[in-house]
């Protein structure tokens, strides 16, 4: 799935500017997801996926690939994309959370996961709730984020 318009439409509770800055990090994520042959998903979820972003609030973005590691244990791609200090690394199952913050104070949370994340024979519980609380398919050259959003 290719979409052109990756913008989020974001309450009015948000000054502009920052609602600019999230579009144009999601977006410049998504250009070079598109890049990169290994990534085979990613998936804008929580509240800018769900149009319910506070002035607090971050990005979250599932980064599914078929080469985890490069994304777990090397920092180059993280600065390639200006995504600032790495402040928070944690494991949930299958997905582990790089939880970057750039300068200007807004954070981004990449879940990095290996394509079994999002299978729908069955759809794991944690996925499920992931999917249900809000979701937008940023980049699915092979259809399994579409076919995961559909089965939840």
């Amino acid at each position: 799935m290719h979409r052109d318009d990756q913008s989020v439409s974001l309450p009015t509770a948000l000054a502009s500017e920052r609602v600019a800055e999230i579009n144009e990090a999601i977006d410049r994520i998504t250009r070079w997801a598109r890049g990169r042959e290994d990534i085979v998903g990613l998936l804008l979820v929580g509240s800018c996926a769900r149009n319910a972003a506070r002035p607090d609030s971050d990005i979250d973005v599932v980064l599914l690939t078929t080469d985890e590691s490069r994304y777990l244990f090397e920092d180059a791609w993280a600065v390639e994309l200006g995504l600032g200090e790495l402040i928070c690394t944690e494991s949930w199952g299958p997905i582990t959370e790089r939880r970057h913050s750039m300068a200007s104070g807004l954070e981004v949370e990449l879940g990095i996961g290996s394509p079994t994340w999002a299978k729908t024979d069955p759809v794991d519980s944690g996925t499920q709730r992931v999917v249900t609380d809000g979701a937008r398919v940023l980049h699915d050259p092979a259809g399994i984020l579409a076919d995961l959003l559909a089965a939840c």
